[in-house]
């Protein structure tokens, strides 16, 4: 096994890991008295990374690394303009859209010292096209990219896409070093990262990577000297490690509710620093819509109006989860009303009379969760309470816990009736969430047999949907998302989705550490972290 270069890790962090795993005393053998640099910093969170591969990220922990490492085309703002990055300009979009010109900057270097130009970009965009585990997103509207100058980029379409431009925010499409992929075209490199980034990677294992700065990065320096960035194996540790000081900033992912709670409270008495992001998260449930009882529309339509979301809310998250009636997050979609509907018992009863429920014959459904998310147990078991209280002569709920990674695995198989889910869309676009769950390439009789729809699990597609993304794509500003709000309304009729929240990314820092500060993406920017002389 390959054991850390331990004069570069810090002591906190040696003796947070030489306190908790088997694993990472067995990794760091017996040293646990290295030097320390105050300057580097120690943030934790949930989830281990096992592919630094832009390609292949899924999840916010690793997409919140790479975003370190790498840089993208342009980044989005809080006010959703479209920013600059390692593009040298905004696109011209020419030829009735069907090309766009993208000039690059120069003299932007690659962690390998090589230069950054468009043929890297090609390379990545063109490596991603083939092998990336959310191609979907490019699908077959690039026809060729070609590389007229230097640090000239032109992207020819084979229809105009106006979404495409907001992908090209996405951290999936990350610029890699050509030579050092040179033998990672057509598979993932996992535990390397070759960008352009502020931060290079100085070593990696799958529950800690340490980044120090990039010397030839091509924009402002990071504010600290260094990040161990490390996961820990449940929400008791990570909400114990940031109360006793033994990390510096704590991502809010995978921790309960109650504790987020705490963290609030223990800020208000400034004991701690917290950044919070623009809700971009959004929670749902899935219903499986080709097979009885859930392909009746009556059946769906019935169990959208048993959802109190203000009860969940209190109840789940002390109101830290807002209620959600939309599938697009409210900061995407600023002209859209929510459409979903509300919780209205008498209206689920008549619908589920009208099919032959609530006299004699009950409703049954089974609702899964995932086993290692706590708050969608209590989301099921609420929902299962409340059915229970008001309609229980009408439906009967089975909560059943899978964890999240059989889950994924199973939902494009159709094994779940009913399942809770979330999304984050890869870039902050209102089609990065509409797209994922509605889109689909073959439709018979509203069923899904090919498309995203698919691999959401819902199984549920519609003609007038698909066109209506189609043509979204040639539309740009408010009559584009005129076409989006219109598209959300028409996935109404077919209730194959029921948002229930939208969730804030949290972080939290030491009194010693500057207040995390969040981009539009949901990330938060690790180079402007820095440690407070006291």
């Amino acid at each position: 096994m390959k054991i850390f270069a331990i004069n570069h890790i810090n002591r906190k962090i040696l003796n947070l890991l030489c306190s908790i795993p088997l694993f990472y005393l067995i990794l760091i053998q017996s040293s646990c008295a290295p030097s320390r640099n105050s300057e580097d910093l120690i943030i934790a969170g949930a989830g281990k990374i096992k592919s630094l591969d832009p390609a292949q990220a899924n999840t916010m922990r690793t997409l919140q690394l790479i975003s370190a490492l790498g840089d993208t085309l342009y980044k989005v703002d809080n006010n959703g303009l479209l920013i600059p990055q390692l593009a040298d300009g905004l696109p011209e979009i020419r030829n009735e859209g069907l090309t766009i010109d993208i000039r690059l900057k120069k003299n932007v270097f690659f962690h390998d010292n090589t230069f950054f130009n468009a043929k890297s970009m090609k390379f990545s965009i063109e490596r991603f096209a083939e092998i990336g585990t959310l191609n979907y997103l490019i699908n077959d509207r690039i026809k060729n990219i070609e590389t007229p100058s230097t640090h000239l980029l032109r992207i020819n379409l084979t229809r105009p896409s106006s979404s495409l431009v907001g992908l090209l925010t996405s951290i999936n499409l990350t610029p890699l070093s050509p030579d050092s992929y040179s033998n990672y075209k057509n598979k993932f490199l996992n535990k390397n990262f070759i960008g352009t980034g502020p931060y290079k990677l100085s070593s990696f294992q799958e529950q800690h990577q340490k980044i120090t700065p990039f010397d030839k990065y091509w924009g402002k320096k990071p504010l600290n000297s260094g990040i161990n960035f490390i996961s820990l194996n449940n929400s008791s540790s990570l909400f114990g490690s940031i109360r006793t000081k033994e990390v510096d900033v704590l991502l809010s992912n995978s921790l309960e509710d109650i504790q987020i709670l705490a963290l609030s409270r223990l800020t208000k008495r400034k004991l701690l620093n917290e950044g919070v992001g623009s809700a971009i998260e959004i929670g749902y449930i899935t219903l499986r819509s080709d097979i009885a009882p859930l392909n009746n529309i009556l059946t769906r339509n019935a169990l959208a109006y048993t959802f109190d979301r203000e009860l969940i809310s209190k109840k789940v998250s002390f109101q830290l989860r807002e209620p959600l009636r939309s599938i697009i997050p409210p900061t995407l979609n600023k002209y859209s009303q929510p459409i979903w509907p509300k919780y209205n018992i008498s209206k689920a009863k008549k619908l589920l009379a009208e099919i032959g429920y609530c006299k004699g014959e009950k409703l049954i459904i089974p609702i899964t969760f995932r086993s290692n998310v706590p708050a969608d147990k209590l989301l099921a078991l609420t929902w299962k309470e409340q059915i229970r209280k008001d309609l229980s002569d009408c439906i009967t709920v089975k909560p059943e816990g899978v964890e999240s990674t059989t889950v994924y695995k199973q939902l494009s198989k159709g094994s779940f009736t009913t399942v809770i889910l979330d999304w984050t869309g890869s870039y902050p676009d209102p089609e990065a969430y509409l797209s994922p769950l509605l889109s689909c390439n073959k439709i018979i009789n509203e069923k899904c047999l090919d498309g995203e729809a698919v691999f959401s699990g819902s199984f549920w597609g519609n003609e007038d949907i698909q066109q209506a993304l189609n043509d979204s794509e040639r539309e740009i500003g408010p009559k584009r998302l005129e076409t989006l709000n219109n598209l959300e309304k028409m996935a109404l009729e077919g209730f194959a989705y029921i948002p229930i929240w939208i969730v804030r990314p949290r972080a939290w820092s030491q009194i010693n550490i500057t207040k995390p500060q969040f981009e539009a993406n949901g990330l938060i920017r690790m180079d402007l972290l820095k440690r407070i002389k006291e």
